[in-house]
């Protein structure tokens, strides 16, 4: 069934990109309500952004939202990923800057506070986008492809000159509170050549090695107290890519294939999916299907991975 949290929960901090301090709450919302942010420093037109693939400008560092009136909010997608990988379908997110705070980097502050709060079913059928036949999309040596699939499940592999990183493949199934366990508290991550460029050009200003960020130089983590997995980065990306299938609009019933695959391009795979016809449909969820939905069947000791 459709979810929400059972009470507000608030986080604060700056952003990753602009170094601009935001507070932000996740308020309960009613079924169907989907999710929605509000920009409450904007007062002067609508300060109203629905979570729609449709909305996402052209970005590469991040991913934003932006409503017919102008007004956007960025760096959503470890908050999406959160509330997509604890089974939230349904909240209002009201944000009094243009940017999420970056945390400590991945999503496990939003999970660890939206558990603390309690997932609450709202007794009405979960809605999924059931892929029917397989889409891709391609940038150069990049590719991402959405497959039928019974569940909703994803496989990645990146590649890196830096032995740091090198290359990394990992394969899960989205459902059973994984994402909580192996993916949420992976931080984003970059190289030391591509930090001190984008600083030189006012970007990742809020970005602190260490602390919201994993940096490489080479075969050499920078960022004190090294990585947190082994495979740290593909994990990261992992959680990127939920968060940005989670603009669908509903859980995919699906396979994610991710080859260097990043937030442009998986933003084209949603607008390749929704404009082919005959490529999806929506289904409402068999008891069995909305078992094996990610966020579904979270425990209490799943808190623990993230605390």
């Amino acid at each position: 069934m459709q979810a929400t949290i059972r009470s507000s929960v608030q986080f604060a901090g700056a952003g990753l990109h602009s170094g601009r301090p935001a507070r932000l709450t996740v308020h309960p919302a009613a079924a169907s309500f989907g999710i929605w942010f509000r920009r409450v420093d904007i007062t002067d037109r609508d300060n109203m952004i629905p979570a729609r693939f449709d909305l996402v400008p052209n970005s590469q560092l991040c991913t934003s939202l932006r409503n017919d009136a102008g007004v956007e909010v960025s760096t959503i997608e470890h908050l999406m990923a959160a509330l997509a990988g604890c089974g939230v379908h349904n909240a209002l997110i009201e944000i009094d800057g243009p940017e999420v705070p970056i945390l400590d980097g991945s999503a496990a502050p939003i999970v660890r506070g939206l558990l603390s709060r309690g997932i609450q079913g709202q007794g009405v059928s979960v809605n999924a986008i059931e892929v029917l036949m397989e889409v891709s999309v391609e940038m150069g040596e990049a590719r991402a492809t959405l497959r039928p699939a019974d569940t909703m499940k994803m496989s990645f592999d990146i590649e890196f000159p830096d032995a740091a990183i090198g290359r990394q493949s990992r394969r899960i199934e989205l459902c059973n509170g994984h994402f909580v366990r192996e993916l949420c508290d992976s931080r984003t991550f970059c190289r030391l050549s591509d930090v001190e460029m984008m600083q030189a050009n006012g970007l990742a200003l809020g970005g602190v090695p260490g602390e919201n960020a994993v940096v490489v130089d080479g075969d050499d983590v920078v960022s004190p107290g090294g990585l947190r997995h082994e495979d740290e980065p593909v994990r990261h990306k992992m959680l990127d890519a939920l968060g940005d299938l989670a603009l669908a609009g509903a859980p995919i019933l699906g396979e994610y294939e991710g080859i260097r695959s990043g937030h442009m391009l998986t933003n084209q795979l949603l607008r390749k999916l929704f404009s082919t016809p005959g490529a999806w449909r929506l289904v409402e969820c068999t008891p069995e299907q909305a078992a094996q939905l990610p966020g579904v069947d979270l425990h209490p000791e799943d808190l623990s991975a993230v605390a």
